[in-house]
């Protein structure tokens, strides 16, 4: 508690110090704490009225990805790295590098920007590089020089075929499947992963390894990756998800694991229906529904969500920009499932949320200019005073899926 006291302090007290990182905190102060207003007993909140057109929308893609661009651009390798406003650019971050390929790729394809499909290839041939000798991938920046991490490693493979079925390159799938027959390798007889698992403890967020699996099986018609990828999804619904929609260990810290923050919640929710759609499986797709149906009520009601839920799903701490970008793209997918317009809604929404937090309407450097930070306000608990890689990634991602599905929802309200 002290030294996280210690550590806010100085955050504020240097941040405080430079003009332009003055202003984003500033900012997010006078937003968050002045911005609030309560009536009839109802906090009101700033983005409560806020909505956004078409144009802004486009606009604050190509903002996000400007700034996915500059942060590969911002390292001496081909990778993709996360800036802090106090310690400023980290060194590449090898699984986010892996999984921000298929956005940037979607994106480059549908606006025929080639620059940007060579800077892919270049990120995949730097990863294809960096590949540890079992197979696998490490974790952290690649300066950390870590083990491999079997999360991790589900990221990179989800980067290599996307380039692979764009050049038709045998190596980056050569990659993938070295990556996924090391997979298969190192997991328990139950289906969960420890060895070589983050903080070397079972996750259900490993479902998000699972889809990278059965994508890799789809091309190659391995059928151990299916086998292996449906005993880990088994795993999860039989043992680790409650009546209610809630996972047992799916947080990323084990002191916090009775609350798990919003991130790995949808992570895990993704996973399960990513694979349930790709294997055409029901109950796969119905234990997503579940969760995603949950959070969908809770955000319905509150007008936004919490950064971590307790199993009763009561929520605590502020939001955390990744997870609400990341639920909302799981909102869309069911729209396009179920073609209930509500989760349209509900995820342009919660984009129109995460687009307030992002025109932060202050001069900036390209440093931070259209980052997605951490957390709203810009100090909550986590990633404080940073703007992560994979924020602004799954910004992006929400804003190209909703783009994809707006002409589908004109349709159907004919």
């Amino acid at each position: 508690m002290i030294k996280s006291l210690l550590r806010y302090a100085k955050n504020f007290s240097i941040s405080l110090l430079f003009t332009g990182e003055r202003k984003i905190v500033l900012k997010d102060f006078r937003r968050f704490s002045l911005g609030r207003k309560v009536i009839n007993n109802q906090v009101i909140n700033p983005w409560s009225d806020k909505t956004y057109n078409e144009e802004e929308r486009s606009e604050a893609l190509t903002k996000a990805v400007n700034w996915l661009l500059h942060s590969q651009n911002s390292m001496s390798d081909d990778g993709f790295g996360s800036y802090h406003i106090i310690n400023k650019w980290t060194t590449s971050y090898v699984e986010t590098s892996g999984y921000i390929i298929p956005t940037l790729l979607k994106y480059a394809k549908k606006e025929q920007k080639n620059d940007i499909i060579k800077k892919l290839i270049a990120s995949g041939d730097w990863l294809v590089s960096i590949q540890k000798p079992s197979g696998g991938w490490q974790g952290e920046c690649i300066a950390d020089n870590r083990p491999e991490v079997v999360f991790n490693t589900g990221q990179v493979i989800r980067g290599l075929l996307d380039i692979y079925l764009y050049t038709n390159d045998k190596k980056y799938l050569e990659s993938a499947t070295r990556s996924c027959d090391w997979l298969c390798s190192i997991q328990e007889n139950e289906g969960y992963w420890k060895k070589f698992a983050f903080r070397g403890v079972p996750r259900v967020y490993d479902s998000y390894v699972d889809a990278p699996l059965l994508q890799t099986y789809k091309i190659t018609k391995n059928e151990l990756y299916k086998e292996k990828a449906r005993k880990n999804l088994h795993w999860i619904i039989d043992n680790k998800q409650l009546e209610n929609g809630w996972f047992e260990d799916c947080d990323n810290t084990i002191k916090r694991n009775d609350r798990p923050i919003l991130h790995t919640i949808s992570y895990t929710i993704d996973g399960l229906l990513d694979c349930g759609l790709l294997l055409n499986d029901k109950r796969i797709i119905d234990a997503a529904t579940k969760s995603a149906d949950k959070l969908f009520e809770l955000f319905s009601k509150n007008k936004y969500l919490n950064g971590r839920y307790d199993r009763n799903w009561e929520g605590s701490e502020s939001i955390i920009c990744t997870g609400s970008a990341q639920i909302a793209i799981i909102w869309i997918k069911l729209f396009k499932l179920t073609k209930n317009i509500q989760y349209l809604n509900a995820a342009m929404k919660m984009n129109d949320i995460l687009i307030l937090i992002q025109d932060r309407s202050v001069k900036e450097s390209l440093n931070t200019l259209g980052a997605m930070p951490g957390s709203y306000p810009i100090w909550g608990r986590y990633e404080p005073f940073s703007f992560p890689n994979w924020a602004t990634k799954y910004f992006a991602d929400s804003l190209l899926l909703e783009k994809e599905c707006l002409k589908e929802a004109l349709e159907l309200s004919k």
